[in-house]
């Protein structure tokens, strides 16, 4: 079976199954017939919006995982730990996945404060974590894949992109108030000033949960910068472009590039309210390739025609397969042996169309950008070659 496609009637329906001994010499929960796998996301709270799509991808992965055999025999089992949207519960339930249930992976985290409080828990215990969401990289573990992209590989390439295209000479950043935004416009800062001898004219950041803009939409209204570069993320975006719309803040005047906003965010802002802005991304559900097009019927059988699917739902869907490849390719669900053997794996199967793991453990990417249209679907305008992770650039830290 390809990775959402169909079985071969040419492979065996299970693999060989080698002794529990030789492939778990670390006490995880795997037995003769059976690995278990953790999955820790915001089920609830302000992130689930965000988050429910990477929950159901992965899902979706160890199903069609499962149908052709599971991993070196084994099925996979799952135990869903809610991270509730509160960062020391995800470091709790962590714990509770590595320690007492001993799980061979774990699928999981979307904000970078989720996956800072488990990053140590995970490096402790020596467990592996596949995080799936884009972020503004300066890490690098050997218990951590990252399968979204990090700073370089997403906000260099799109300002780029709109600082040619639109000729922007000046940048209002927006976030909401946690680290990746901060990070990450840090990040954009330096490069608006320093490579594109641009100028930011506002910074401003918001609380998780944030709903009055009034205040901010004034300011830009004030300023009247040529890009708005908006990081609001979670249930904020609801509100943020309603007011923003109402209050004039329109394509057909202005422009905004966001890389917070994906298919999933659109699903609750409603496609009327940012149609002709732009994300910069590396996935949208609109991919023409047989990968994406199998993968998107497949997600839509399982829940439903009007599911979408977002950046980081698609890289969500990765972990899995990756950790799949990873195994098999040490023979062993030992965490030191697939963090050594991950380098170099392929996943010819994404609906990204390709991707391979870098020995820093990120991917190579494409950036792409994609128009929001009032379907809630966006129009790709551009796509870049592979980019190679550099989660330490140089004259940004």
């Amino acid at each position: 079976m390809t990775a959402a496609g169909f079985l071969s009637s040419s492979q065996p329906l299970f693999a060989a199954n080698p002794p529990t001994s030789e492939v778990n010499t670390t006490g995880l929960a795997v037995t003769d017939d059976t690995v278990t796998v953790g999955q820790l996301h915001s089920a609830t709270g302000t992130m689930a919006i965000s988050e429910t799509g990477s929950i159901q991808a992965e899902q979706l992965a160890i199903e069609q995982i499962n149908a052709m055999g599971g991993v070196l025999g084994r099925k996979i089992k799952i135990i869903v730990e809610d991270g509730a949207s509160d960062w020391p519960t995800f470091a709790e339930k962590a714990k509770k996945l590595l320690v007492n249930d001993k799980v061979a992976s774990v699928f999981g985290c979307w904000t970078s404060a989720s996956r800072k409080a488990v990053l140590p828990v995970f490096e402790k215990e020596n467990g592996m974590l596949y995080y799936p969401t884009f972020y503004e990289g300066l890490e690098q573990s050997k218990n951590v894949i990252y399968t979204g992209q990090e700073a370089t590989q997403q906000i260099l390439a799109g300002l780029d992109w709109i600082a040619k295209e639109k000729k922007a000479k000046t940048f209002y950043l927006i976030g909401s108030d946690y680290i990746w935004p901060r990070t990450s416009n840090k990040i954009a800062r330096k490069h608006i000033e320093n490579v594109l001898k641009g100028t930011v004219v506002g910074e401003e950041y918001y609380a998780l949960g944030h709903t009055q803009f009034g205040s901010l939409i004034n300011k830009i209204k004030l300023k009247k910068p040529d890009v708005i570069y908006a990081i609001v993320v979670g249930g904020s975006n609801v509100s943020f472009y309603k007011q923003m719309k109402a209050a004039g803040i329109t394509s057909d005047k202005w422009t905004l590039l966001t890389i917070s906003v994906t298919e999933d965010e659109v699903l609750g802002i409603g496609g009327e309210n940012l149609v002709g802005f732009y994300s910069a991304m590396k996935y949208f559900q609109s991919l023409e390739n047989p990968n994406n097009q199998a993968f998107v019927k497949a997600f839509k059988a399982k829940y439903g025609a009007k599911s979408v699917i977002g950046d980081v739902t698609q890289a969500a869907y990765l972990g899995p397969w990756l950790w799949k490849l990873a195994v098999e390719k040490a023979g062993s669900f030992d965490i030191d042996k697939i963090a050594a053997a991950s380098p170099g794996i392929e996943f010819k199967d994404a609906p990204e169309e390709y991707v391979k793991i870098h020995p820093n453990h990120h991917l190579w990417s494409k950036l792409r950008i994609g128009k929001w249209g009032a379907d809630g679907q966006a129009k790709v305008l551009y796509e870049s070659g592979l980019i190679e992770p550099d989660p330490f650039p140089k004259g940004y830290q």
